[in-house]
């Protein structure tokens, strides 16, 4: 039994429709299926009604088929096949060397796959070069011109393109009221702050239009408090535009907070792709349940499957039950997944009919603020998390380092994991 990832706070719901897009990305969207109220309470919120993966009659407007990426002996991506939705905010997530980068300067032209092609609304660009493409890509540098002014910067696609003057001083200027600089045309970037340079460069990758945004860990340089701010910029943005952005970044919040959907990788391939809720609340594997959000990982094995209930025989807790239809053997070796927040601590033993009560020490506390992290050791050394909410202030805490704690979990909040 063991405790691992690190801490994610759910995402907030993203808002309930998306803002006027262009008439024919709109007449397509109005053909999707919404998600069923039904489907969204069990997964938890969902951020719009907009889930073109969920009809089976809808085609990728972005198709990775079996993508190979080789690097010498190095393999950064391995028989990958992902589709991606127009007007879809999708995120790669995964750590370091995963190929989620790969992936994305592929599509963007600065990497030729090995093996495999890209189609972009249907068209074959593996041999289109990348100033061709329909297709512009942010860095986590920014990469503005110091030279230039705000405005230069913004311009500098447009000219590029011998676009006529009076219609690059009119986009320049739609670009500048989008990301809320007008006042700061003139300046140059070292006289911006961060959130600012960011922006800008944002202005620039969407100045000329492209189907595609990409976006390489664009809010990597700033800080945590304008990072969250921006996360929720670029979800109103990328609505109101109704484009499709592809984000690649290794930071689980700002996946989940800003996508319609989040492929994981690791090793050059996808573990799983599915809404941040659906992920959160049903990993398909320990790697996902551990990388995505905090979580116990509860090992033992399984000693009944009957009914919808999975019984799982553990050395700290004895019998614990799920709620959940799973094909597995008896003996078979098995995870119970079971998130912190959904863990009840308290002092006194459960009423005799609470499911799944174990007891332990504290070990260890961690006071965040707004909520508090108990560390309990188990009889036969597992560490168990439960996250309690600080919903009032304590003048003395009511559990303390060496209590005796009491856990418990209801069937319905933790997932049976046999990988």
């Amino acid at each position: 039994m063991a405790t691992k990832g690190t801490a994610a706070k759910k995402a907030a719901p993203r808002k309930a429709a998306a803002k006027a897009a262009p008439q024919k990305t709109a007449a397509r969207a109005k053909a999707k299926p919404e998600i069923s109220a039904e489907k969204s309470k069990m997964v938890g919120s969902v951020r719009r009604s907009f889930a073109p993966w969920t009809d089976p009659d809808a085609k990728p407007f972005i198709l990775y088929e079996n993508i190979t990426k080789r690097f010498g002996d190095f393999t950064a991506v391995d028989d990958l096949t992902l589709g991606i939705y127009e007007r879809e905010f999708f995120s790669l997530l995964g750590g370091s060397g995963c190929g989620k980068t790969t992936l994305l300067r592929m599509l963007a032209g600065f990497e030729t796959p090995t093996e495999g092609r890209i189609l972009l609304d249907g068209q074959d660009i593996s041999k289109i070069p990348p100033y061709k493409r329909p297709v512009n890509m942010m860095f986590q540098s920014y990469a503005l011109f110091p030279h230039m002014t705000v405005a230069d910067n913004i311009a500098f696609g447009l000219k590029q393109d011998k676009m006529p003057k009076g219609e690059i001083a009119d986009r320049v200027d739609e670009m500048l009221k989008l990301v809320k600089l007008e006042q700061f045309k003139s300046r140059k970037p070292h006289m911006l702050s961060g959130g600012q340079r960011q922006r800008v460069a944002l202005a620039r990758s969407i100045a000329k239009r492209p189907k595609v945004l990409l976006l390489d860990e664009p809010l990597g340089a700033l800080d945590k408090k304008l990072r969250e701010q921006t996360q929720f910029e670029l979800i109103d943005l990328q609505q109101q535009l109704g484009l499709t952005f592809q984000i690649v970044t290794h930071d689980q919040e700002e996946a989940m907070t800003v996508s319609d959907r989040i492929a994981v990788m690791n090793q050059g391939k996808i573990i799983q792709v599915s809404t941040p809720a659906e992920m959160y609340e049903y990993p398909n594997s320990r790697f996902v349940a551990d990388f995505i959000g905090d979580i116990n990982l509860i090992e033992g094995t399984i000693s009944s499957v009957s009914g919808g209930k999975v019984t799982v025989e553990t050395a700290d807790a004895g019998k614990l039950v799920v709620n959940q239809d799973l094909k597995a053997d008896k003996g078979q070796t098995a995870w119970i997944a079971i998130r912190p927040e959904k863990v009840s601590i308290g002092l006194k033993k459960p009423a005799a009919r609470t499911a799944n009560v174990m007891s332990g020490e504290v070990w260890d506390i961690g006071y965040l603020g707004d909520v508090s992290t108990y560390h309990v050791k188990m009889p036969a050394g597992g560490i168990v998390k439960a996250l309690q909410t600080n919903a009032t202030r304590l003048v003395e805490r009511p559990i303390t380092w060496e209590d005796q704690a009491w856990l418990s979990f209801s069937p319905d909040g933790a997932v049976v994991l046999l990988s």
